[in-house]
């Protein structure tokens, strides 16, 4: 794939459009709200930072969907807001040291933010650029995964990317390229679980088992690779005889030749973390992997269509911490495996994606991430599927998705971690759900107390569990503000989502009700106030994700 300038203009803007929109959605939610300096005036949302009025058209309720350009006003008159204006007064009111912030970070300067918004922002109009020149995978599921072409909408630098040569492998530009095998020689092997499928990659020399590998992740470990690759602890096979394609999380691949998707350590900073495989996560994995079976056994029965992506087994090389998360690679089975015939998986963030930036010129936007032309007979779609009666669709969707989560952790004690990206939905001929599938088990959790964990390593046992409290927020910020929240709004369009969430509450009711409305669930029902993680915040604090705090917003089932 060809390294594209930014010189279209086309794309420019809409990155331009696109980081404004993002910035300012966190604005409202994390400096102007808590202040109560947002107010509404129909269409607009109108809010303060550093003192400057900002307004944009907007819908979707909590989404913060904007149609136009965001303005601020000067002089008494509305101008176009550009992202550096943005980050210069996001600078200027966080960075204030009157000790008044209520923010973690605030009153402290932080001399990368700027440049990591620009960052994002060039990334962006490449991506835009990039993908323009490759067609779409044909599997619907594979597509749906590289459509999150604009990123979490409530982060300052949804496309921010460490390390260099990123573009031949961003799932954005419809990347794919073909694996690197290496050879581990058997006394230096690590490995726990079901690793066989890695086998049927290639063929290893005698005492040597074989070990995919990243093209990335190669390029980012040469120094450290020379000296085993020289004395023969490690040897390179060359490359995989067929190509794999990323996924939407950049360092997890389809593998089609073992129909496996393969989570590898890149240990470059995208978006808030650093992305690599931990010793402890690893380990962690097939752990987890091991006890959640039956949990999910048991989900499967009570809420039919639940179906979720084990993580069986890890591989790698024992030749110092730095290489053994380095080249560590987790086995996840993959979502066409799960899915029963007749069933195709779609990535949730897909449906959910719209078009976050507003005034772009629609034949520069990607496909899958705005709302498709209508059916034949007039009926609207969504991601190109469909939804002859929108809240019909809506009631399946929740019902798949949200009683399974709930019930995960109020009768199991497990964290899943629901967010657009870490859900599949399995729709049928007629585009209606009928199948959840959840995967990605570094951010499942076991609530502490509820499991015996005595018989692993310490760090390890830290990294599997959430405390009560944290885990109900990390559920329920997933759940409802994440996700539900978000495919809301793209299904009711310009439109209200009202009608929505007095369905998506007949659910939860019914929910509620079945399990003897636990006290979680009640106030959940009764409008209490949802926490929303503070993406900006950590941002600003340069924190570890983990430590990410929240803010509350409205919930939308209070006035539905």
């Amino acid at each position: 794939m060809t390294s594209l300038a930014l010189d279209s203009p086309a794309a420019v803007a809409i990155a331009e459009e696109a980081s404004v929109s993002a910035l300012l959605r966190c604005c409202v939610r994390e400096i102007a709200g808590p202040r109560g300096q947002v107010g509404y005036e129909e269409p607009y949302v109108l809010l303060r930072v550093a003192g400057t009025r900002l307004r944009a058209r907007t819908h979707g309720g909590l989404a913060l969907r904007f149609e136009g350009r965001p303005e601020w006003l000067e002089n008494d008159s509305w101008q176009p807001l550009s992202a550096d204006l943005l980050v210069r007064l996001v600078e200027a009111e966080l960075g204030e040291s009157d000790g008044e912030g209520e923010g973690e970070g605030e009153g402290e300067g932080n001399d990368e933010f700027g440049a990591q918004v620009a960052a994002s922002r060039d990334a962006l109009a490449t991506l835009i650029s990039a993908r323009r020149e490759v067609p779409p995978p044909a599997d619907p599921w594979l597509a749906s995964e590289q459509a999150l072409v604009f990123g979490h909408p409530f982060h300052p630098s949804p496309k921010a990317r460490g390390g260099e040569g990123w573009l031949r492998y961003a799932p954005e530009a419809h990347a794919s390229f073909p694996l690197r095998l290496l050879g581990v020689r058997d006394d230096v092997l690590a490995e726990a679980g079901d690793t066989g499928a890695l086998d049927e990659l290639g063929q290893a020399p005698s005492g040597y088992s074989l070990l995919p590998a990243h093209p990335w992740q190669l390029e980012l470990l040469a120094a450290d690779l020379a000296a085993p690759l020289a004395d023969g602890r490690l040897v390179d096979l060359g490359d995989s005889s067929r190509t794999a394609v990323p996924t939407s999380s950049v360092r997890t691949v389809y593998e089609p030749l073992i129909d496996r998707c393969l989570k590898f350590s890149l240990d470059v900073r995208i978006t808030n973390c650093v992305r690599k495989n931990s010793w402890y996560e690893l380990a962690g994995a097939v752990e987890l992997s091991r006890r959640l079976e039956p949990v999910f056994l048991d989900l499967a029965a009570a809420f039919p269509g639940t179906r979720w992506l084990p993580e069986p087994g890890y591989r790698s090389a024992e030749l110092g911490t730095r290489l053994l998360e380095g080249l560590g690679v987790i086995v996840r089975m993959s979502p066409w495996s799960v899915c029963r015939p007749g069933v195709t998986p779609l990535l949730s963030g897909a449906l959910a994606a719209g078009r976050q930036g507003a005034g772009a010129v629609a034949g520069d936007v990607p496909a899958p991430c705005r709302p498709a032309d209508p059916a034949p007979g007039g009926a609207p779609t969504m991601a190109g599927w469909p939804v002859a009666d929108p809240v019909r669709w809506w009631r399946a969707y929740v019902e798949r998705v949200a009683p399974p989560v709930l019930d995960a952790y109020l009768c199991h004690g497990v964290v899943l971690e629901p967010h657009l990206q870490n859900v599949l939905i399995g729709v049928d001929a007629e585009g209606l759900p009928v199948e959840a599938v959840f995967r990605d088990l570094e951010g499942t959790k076991l609530v502490a107390g509820r499991h015996d964990l005595s018989g692993l390593p310490g760090r390890v046992a830290e990294a599997l569990t959430y405390d009560a409290a944290s885990g109900w927020n990390r559920v329920v910020y997933c759940l409802m503000v994440n996700h539900l929240v978000e495919i809301a709004a793209s299904l009711a369009g310009t439109g209200s989502t009202r009608e929505l969430w007095a369905v998506a509450g007949e659910v939860l009711a019914g929910y509620a009700a079945s399990r003897g409305w636990p006290r979680p669930l009640s106030d959940l029902l009764s409008g209490a106030p949802l926490p929303a993680k503070a993406n900006l915040s950590v941002r600003w604090a340069r924190s570890a994700d983990r430590s990410a705090g929240y803010v509350t917003v409205a919930n939308p089932l209070a006035t539905a």
